[in-house]
């Protein structure tokens, strides 16, 4: 590869790392750019989630004041974070990824739609005692989502944030800027399973992944200055309108 390659790697790692941070779904800008710099899917996939991960770091380092608490809930979804962050990690590495991919638009699209029903959907969800019952009380439902994407971040991971958000704003009914907080601490997680694992087992290219994460790194740290002066109606739009744009690419690029 040469130096102009690796400079748009760095900048589609920059651009994802801030859409992680905002909304999710970073990994449909820097994917495709691995893809288009010559690298096949599976170790492109690897590849990105080893990259991104600093992201995270970055995304979460730019919210540490609204995460500070929620400590509690942090500590609770680690255990289904890391379950499923790691049943997904094997799978990919096990089966060829093109069945999943294709749904993932749908999932997307079904996240949107969730985030614009958000507070009926929130408003269903205390009435039948589904959704936390206070500050301190993580709902079981909420276990079994985490671990359920979980599986879907170590598999894939494209849209995670969009869908994690849509979930942790109606089980968890807050501000959305600590929902978001949340939202990045939790794909800190799971990515970070994933990363450890592919490191031993996956095909990672890790210079492009370095070069990547420095991208990754800034772009999520600025992120977070984006999303907090969306506020909270315009993050959500912003969240809808971006997955909506992605599930189109997807679906008809």
């Amino acid at each position: 590869m040469h130096g102009l390659e690796y400079a748009g790697l760095w900048a589609a790692a920059f651009v994802a790392g801030a859409i992680n941070a905002v909304a999710g779904g970073g990994s449909l800008i820097s994917f495709p750019a691995l893809l288009a710099a010559g690298y096949a899917a599976k170790t492109a996939n690897v590849t990105n989630t080893v990259a991104l991960w600093p992201g995270y770091a970055g995304g979460s380092f730019g919210y540490r004041e609204e995460l500070l608490r929620q400590r509690r809930r942090v500590l609770v979804l680690l255990a289904p974070a890391t379950a499923g962050a790691l049943v997904g990690s094997v799978v990919l590495l096990a089966t060829p990824a093109a069945t999943f991919n294709a749904i993932v638009p749908y999932l997307i699209l079904f996240a949107c739609a969730v985030l614009a029903l958000q507070e009926r959907l929130a408003a269903f969800a205390q009435t039948h005692r589904l959704g936390a019952r206070d500050d301190g009380h993580v709902p079981l439902l909420l276990h079994a989502a985490v671990f359920t994407l979980a599986i879907y971040g170590g598999y894939f991971g494209a849209g995670l944030g969009i869908i994690m958000l849509a979930v942790l704003s109606i089980l968890l009914p807050d501000d959305i800027q600590h929902s978001n907080a949340l939202k990045g601490m939790l794909s800190l997680i799971i990515n970070a399973v994933a990363v450890i694992y592919f490191a031993f087992f996956g095909p990672v290219r890790w210079l492009a992944a370095g070069v990547m994460a420095v991208g990754a790194v800034g772009g999520g740290y600025l992120g977070v200055g984006v999303a907090r002066r969306l506020g909270r109606r315009w993050l959500r739009v912003a969240v809808i309108a971006y997955g909506v744009v992605v599930a189109a690419v997807l679906l008809f690029g």
